[in-house]
């Protein structure tokens, strides 16, 4: 880095700091149009609220935020919001906690040549990851750094880090911790449709005669969603296909406890029964279709007694499901990590998207195969994070892509990389072989969240360099790093969230940001400024101008959204769905995709694709004779609860210790009874947990909710062939009582 830029970077950070310290009185009341908004919304002053979208899931429902002082005191749903009709979960409820926690990294902090987090200034961090991210990539190569990016910040920060690390700073690997839960979903629609496109909207739940919900406990998870479903005044069929019997198996109208794994083979049988029984839409199928004669050659082999062998489900059940699936006007398929998260999860998803094809349910009301996202905004981070596609669902490898993007930012085309990036695993497996050197983590806690834990750890403790970027220094990753950025959270900061309707939500700025912690967006330009490379991303001068730049680099792509002008436009909308193309009417809240019956492969026709099932990667055997399922715990519950356990009111509604659920047949033959402690052991670890013993699980599973530090310590280190993402729902552990039952020790 040049001596004579460093005094620039350096007026420029104190200028961000003045402006962030003085910024949040103008935003919300005095100068709104700082804010995006253009003119005072009415309901700002006079009511002194304005509405939000939460920072949490994909739901994506609308906040309303009660002001005093022009600042946030309380949060309640938003009753004219479309996603949430005034209902919010527990976390929506205590969205504001996270942010008043004790543990905020307020300041930078380097790690000192003793070992130990000392705070630090920006400037000397700025410097210090700059000089040391350069030397690496002297020394080893520019493929020797790379980036793990996240689902939970803004599209327009998403977009200008994948902009700045691609294109400014010739990183070509990184990835985001969207990998983990929606990388299967993504790869079966593009696969299938041309595009990674889910075709529904919420009103699809309440529209439906049939709702078949796979690997999705949608009453814990969703619950918003199931809100919705409760709202549908059709009588529907709601049947849910879970190994466990979840609280949405429990309220369903059926439940299909088919084998773990088994669920492959469970859809071709259904697809065989479909097809035999002429309960097909051949139509349909002839006019938007490809591929389906041979597709139906291949589930010849899946007939009822075989099916019933295979997932445990009787034929007489088997049928009786094919039967309403086939004879009901509107089916809607929708699916979560139970399915994507899967050693063959993209096909998986695929014989349901078939499903959905074969019976000309989708593109209708009530219709779909549909699946549900996990992160605030795994959507945006879907199309916008430049990690696995280029910016706007484009492609690394085409030439006439990078010209494009080349030309709307105004670049030269040989900035951009013309090859893809590694995956998160195979960063991983960088950092193992020692090509990957130095690793940015912006927003997720991979030490705790990624499989195989200890392993995981050992990997990141062997970087040269790690810098973690967090609204928190207690992390499990934070406390790993060489260097700690601190950085605003949701609420603290302004941007757009994508959900999982394709609806795109706006995020305000309702809160400062304590200390000195700036926004990603200002800590990704003042990065580029250090390094060298600003004159890069002089279009990149807001959140808002950055908006409008996607937008216009969108246009013709699936997901044009060239039409929305500006933040006000989203905010009076409430929200607005992709595609809204330059010229578009917004005529209903409420769309669906493929109502034409078109689709976006070249030849505008869907694909029927099928494999063989394969194989689980870990069998049980003697030695480990229990199937381990991972999932949500309770709906107060989000991921690692790097921000659920910063709430005393989420934390009084979910057990603090670790638990793991056991039927009890098993339990009586192990002699373990409800309450006590056990050691759950598989090949990569152990893990201490209270037994509650239930029928929830059935014989020779146990759950361990996924949000405990140690649960990963379990887990497999297995991925998707196609999508490479995490199959954390299958391994192969033991149980043994441990200490009489008693509490361990060391864990009291």
């Amino acid at each position: 880095m040049s001596k004579k830029l460093i005094p620039k970077a350096a007026a420029r950070l104190k200028g961000l700091l003045r402006q962030r310290d003085g910024a949040l009185t103008q935003q919300l009341v005095l100068q709104p149009a700082q804010f995006g908004l253009g003119k005072v919304p009415s309901r700002l002053v006079p009511d002194n609220t304005t509405t939000v979208i939460c920072g949490f899931c994909a739901t994506g429902c609308g906040l309303t935020v009660h002001l005093k002082d022009a600042k946030a005191i309380n949060i309640t749903p938003a009753t004219d919001y479309p996603v949430n009709l005034g209902m919010a979960c527990p976390k929506g409820w205590e969205s504001l906690a996270p942010l008043q926690a004790t543990d905020r990294a307020l300041t930078p902090s380097l790690r000192n040549a003793q070992g130990t987090l000392e705070p630090t200034d920006w400037d000397t961090a700025l410097q210090t990851f700059c000089l040391r991210m350069k030397a690496i990539q002297h020394q080893h190569g520019s493929h020797s750094v790379a980036f793990i990016s996240t689902g939970q910040i803004v599209s327009e920060e998403m977009a200008l880090l994948g902009a700045l690390t691609k294109f400014g700073m010739g990183m070509v690997h990184g990835d985001g911790n969207t990998r983990q839960c929606m990388a299967t979903a993504v790869t079966a629609y593009k696969q299938s449709f041309g595009f990674d496109a889910p075709p529904y909207t919420y009103q699809d739940f309440e529209e439906s005669d049939v709702i078949v919900l796979v690997g999705s406990n949608l009453c814990i998870a969703h619950p918003i969603m199931w809100q919705r479903v409760l709202r549908n005044k059709r009588k529907p069929e709601i049947i849910v296909i879970d190994p466990r019997r979840t609280e949405t198996a429990v309220a369903a109208t059926q439940h299909f406890a088919i084998r773990p794994k088994s669920d492959l083979v469970f859809f071709y049988g259904l697809a065989h029964i479909l097809i035999r029984d002429q309960w097909i839409k051949p139509d349909f199928i002839k006019q938007h279709t490809e591929g389906f004669e041979e597709f139906k050659a291949h589930v010849v082999q899946f007939p009822p007694e075989y099916v019933a062998s295979v997932t445990g489900i009787n034929t007489e059940k088997l049928e009786t499901l094919a039967r309403l699936i086939g004879q009901k006007e509107r089916v809607s398929f929708w699916w979560t990590m139970g399915v994507n998260q899967s050693h063959e999860g993209t096909r998986v998803a695929q014989s349901l998207i078939n499903l959905a094809l074969m019976t000309g349910n989708i593109g209708r009301p009530g219709t779909g195969a549909n699946s549900i996202t996990g992160q605030c905004n795994a959507m945006g981070s879907r199309l916008f994070s430049n990690t696995t596609n280029l910016l706007g669902g484009h492609d690394f490898t085409n030439q006439a892509h990078r010209q494009k993007i080349a030309e709307h930012l105004s670049i030269d085309e040989r900035f951009i990389p013309a090859e893809n990036s590694w995956a998160y695993d195979q960063i991983l497996a960088g950092i193992e072989s020692g090509s990957i050197k130095g690793l940015w983590i912006i927003a997720t806690n991979t030490a705790h969240s990624w499989l195989n834990q200890q392993k995981t750890q050992e990997l990141l403790s062997k970087l040269d360099f790690l810098v973690v970027q967090d609204m928190y220094h207690s992390t499990e990753t934070a406390q790993l790093a060489h260097l700690i950025l601190p950085a605003a959270g949701w609420g603290e900061k302004e941007g757009t969230f994508i959900n999982s309707e394709r609806r795109i939500g706006l995020v305000k700025k309702i809160s400062k940001a304590p200390g000195q912690s700036l926004s990603d967006f200002s800590i990704f330009k003042l990065i580029a400024q250090y390094w060298g490379c600003a004159d890069l991303f002089q279009k990149w001068s807001s959140p808002e101008a950055v908006f409008q730049l996607l937008g216009r680099i969108s246009r013709g792509q699936p997901c044009d959204i060239s039409g929305i002008l500006d933040y006000q436009m989203i905010d009076e909308a409430n929200g607005i769905q992709w595609p809204y193309r330059e010229g578009d009417q917004l005529s209903d809240c409420h769309r669906r995709l493929f109502e034409n019956g078109e689709f976006f492969h070249p030849n505008k026709r869907a694909r029927f694709i099928y494999e063989s099932p394969r194989p689980v990667p870990e069998p049980c055997d003697a030695e480990y004779p229990f199937i381990l399922l991972t999932g949500r715990g309770t709906s107060a519950q989000w991921h690692t609860q790097t921000r659920t356990a910063k709430s005393a009111v989420l934390r009084s509604l979910y057990p603090a210790e670790i638990y793991v659920e056991i039927h009890a047949d098993d339990a009586k033959r192990l002699g373990i009874r409800s309450g006590d402690w056990v050691r759950v052991f598989s090949r990569r670890g152990q893990v201490e947990a209270q037994a509650f013993l239930t029928a929830a699980v059935f014989p020779g599973q146990v759950f361990i909710p996924m949000h405990y530090a140690t649960a990963n310590q379990l887990t497999l280190n297995s991925m998707d062939t196609y999508s490479r993402q995490p199959s954390y729902k299958n391994c192969a552990v033991a149980i043994t009582l441990v200490n009489g039952g008693k509490k361990p020790s060391a864990l009291r």
